[in-house]
């Protein structure tokens, strides 16, 4: 890691960030993955504790998958399945509700939620995110949490998406991990929100682990700066890639699965593209392709919840539209 640290100081190109990006992800998820304890015999010692079991679902029959899915290979060992985190298996964004959180517990200032909300109002009005609301954005969210404990934020994490894991996820997506983990395959998480989220939601839906965007600290406190860039579109199918490459996967083997277009590279790689809960540019792209498509939505589409600037911020960006709904709130109160 210490390597990879030197790397961010230094200037790189999109494609260089992206590839870090993806290396430190997959570093990370590995690591964490051989740092698990050996499982104990069935029974476990006598008077030991259950460990931690994945989130309940909610009473009644256990979601089914979706007909006409592939059927993966049972035992496979170079099989896995990845999967996108927000509205393909979380109602909503994951930085929305991690944002809730933070504003709540002071993270953020008025000054930054009313920039936030600028950038916001010019993407709605343009259609377009501008790269320098993107920069802005990032490097401000970076600082708010700079010099902050990594603990904190893992505390808070766990406050936060103990509730949203079991309240907002789509059964049928979960369903499909579930159809995974049963056949004995590796299933990830692959997500542009931060590691420390991202390992949570994989842990309590009973996944193999994660791949999140890294940030780096020292001493056990953030630095304000990123390991790359942010997991998100091209930085994902590097992680995959990379992972894949340690743990020796056959991607042609593998199954992902995604609501947005910005996901067609890591979708690209895999044998078995799954195209969930869709946005209009990836819905065109999977009809071209002949991309199995799963709609677990009723009614109109669910609102995608978020900044313009999300995918650019990755942890923070979430938490100014929730500022500027409670601050409303309490000046009509």
């Amino acid at each position: 890691m210490a390597v990879l640290r030197r790397l961010t100081q230094a200037r790189r190109t999109s494609s260089e960030r992206n590839a870090l990006a993806g290396e430190a992800a997959a570093a990370a998820a590995e690591g964490a993955l051989r740092a698990e304890p050996e499982p104990e015999p069935a029974g476990g010692p006598e008077g030991a504790a259950e460990p931690d079991a994945p989130a309940a679902a909610k009473p009644g029959k256990a979601p089914k998958a979706p007909a006409e899915n592939h059927t993966p290979d049972r035992d496979d060992p170079r099989a896995a399945a990845f999967f996108d985190c927000d509205n393909t298996i979380l109602r909503g964004a994951a930085i929305f509700y991690l944002g809730v959180g933070l504003y709540r517990r002071g993270f953020l200032t008025r000054r930054d939620i009313a920039r936030f909300a600028w950038q916001q109002a010019w993407f709605r009005l343009h259609g377009a995110e501008d790269p320098d609301h993107i920069s802005d954005a990032k490097q401000s969210a970076l600082g708010i949490v700079a010099g902050k404990r990594t603990a904190d934020l893992e505390a808070i994490c766990e406050e936060i998406f103990e509730v949203v894991v079991a309240d907002k996820i789509w059964p049928g997506t979960r369903a499909l991990v579930q159809m995974h983990l049963d056949a004995g395959q590796r299933v990830w998480l692959v997500t542009a929100a931060p590691l420390e989220v991202a390992r949570i939601i994989a842990r309590r839906l009973g996944m193999t682990g994660a791949l999140g965007t890294v940030a780096e600290a020292r001493d056990g406190r953030y630095t304000g700066r990123l390991v790359g860039d942010l997991l998100h579109g091209p930085a994902k199918a590097a992680a995959v890639r990379a992972l894949a490459r340690r743990e020796r996967l056959d991607l042609d083997r593998c199954a992902a699965y995604s609501d947005s277009a910005n996901d067609i590279p890591m979708l690209s790689l895999v044998g078995h593209p799954y195209v969930v809960n869709p946005d209009g540019a990836l819905r065109r792209h999977a009809r071209t392709q002949g991309w199995r498509v799963r709609d677990f939505r009723t009614g109109r589409k669910a609102a995608r919840v978020g900044l313009p600037a999300a995918a650019a911020l990755g942890v923070l960006a979430g938490a100014t539209a929730a500022g500027v709904a409670l601050n409303r709130r309490r000046r009509r109160a």
